[in-house]
């Protein structure tokens, strides 16, 4: 794959861009968590620390890849400003909260899940609060600011989109593995498939606003009913996990995306990367 852009002004050809962009996030993402003395032990304070560490050392690297390799303007990368990209916010989010309500509806419904606080109400709304202002910096932001925008934006200057919404679910799948996210099977084949919802949510709008809200709103309820910091015990976590957290937001949440942009989405089209 060569990129025939490379000569005339001096980038470097588009693999050894995608690489350079691949392995410092990797890099980045592993001294957050193994490189800094925040400590392996979860609280709040280190959930923190860490998001917000995450968000001022990607972003600027990919400001800084998109200027110096690139030698292109940010708005290439779909992250146009909140006040123009907060209808496809809501959108993503929606496309997730509503099929979930539905599987949290039928698990609860037919017993197939019990599920009981920990904690007071107040204290799981405050936790709930804060878990979306971490998700947003530790990972729907960086995360969707380096793979659907950096890295498919680049792969689609030179592929159609369906092979560069492929190839960035491939590069994200060996980082989840690479900093230890996903190691098993059943992780791995997870982060594939939402790296493809992800990336075809950006051909369907456009821009990644849509992704961050899927991503937004899917992490920070996961993370109130699994995991170190979760509010809630549940008997039946994997029928909900597949049910309510994963296989009806992820098939509906497309379904619904695909419904309202089928004008605009193009599987074979390139994405030419303008110079202004």
């Amino acid at each position: 794959m060569s990129d025939p852009e490379a000569t005339p002004d001096f980038r470097p050809a588009l693999p050894w861009r995608i690489l350079i962009v691949f392995a410092v996030t990797t890099l980045l993402w592993l001294f957050v968590y193994h490189g800094t003395p925040l400590g392996y032990d979860y609280d709040r304070l280190t959930h923190a620390a860490r998001a917000v560490l995450t968000t001022v050392l990607v972003v600027p690297m990919v400001v800084a890849a998109r200027r110096l390799l690139d030698r292109r303007p940010w708005t290439g990368l779909g992250l146009p400003s909140l006040r123009t990209g907060w209808r496809h916010l809501s959108l993503g989010m929606a496309c997730w909260l509503i099929p979930a309500a539905v599987g949290f509806a039928l698990c609860l419904g037919f017993g197939w899940v019990e599920i009981s606080l920990r904690t007071s109400a107040a204290d799981a709304i405050r936790v709930a609060a804060l878990l979306v202002v971490l998700v947003f910096l530790y990972e729907a932001l960086p995360e969707e600011l380096v793979f659907r925008g950096y890295l498919q934006r680049n792969l689609a200057t030179m592929l159609p989109a369906w092979q560069a919404v492929a190839g960035q679910a491939a590069l994200f799948t060996l980082f989840g593995f690479l900093v230890g996210a996903a190691t098993s099977l059943d992780r791995l084949l997870t982060f594939f498939v939402f790296a493809l919802l992800l990336g075809g949510f950006r051909v369907a709008t456009g821009d990644i606003w849509a992704g961050i809200g899927f991503h937004l709103a899917f992490q920070a309820v996961a993370q109130l009913f699994d995991g170190a910091g979760a509010v809630f015990d549940v008997t039946g976590l994997g029928i909900l996990g597949i049910v309510a957290l994963g296989g009806l937001p992820f098939s509906l949440g497309w379904i619904a995306m695909e419904r309202l942009n089928r004008d605009r989405l193009n599987w074979r089209a390139l994405e030419p990367d303008l110079d202004r």
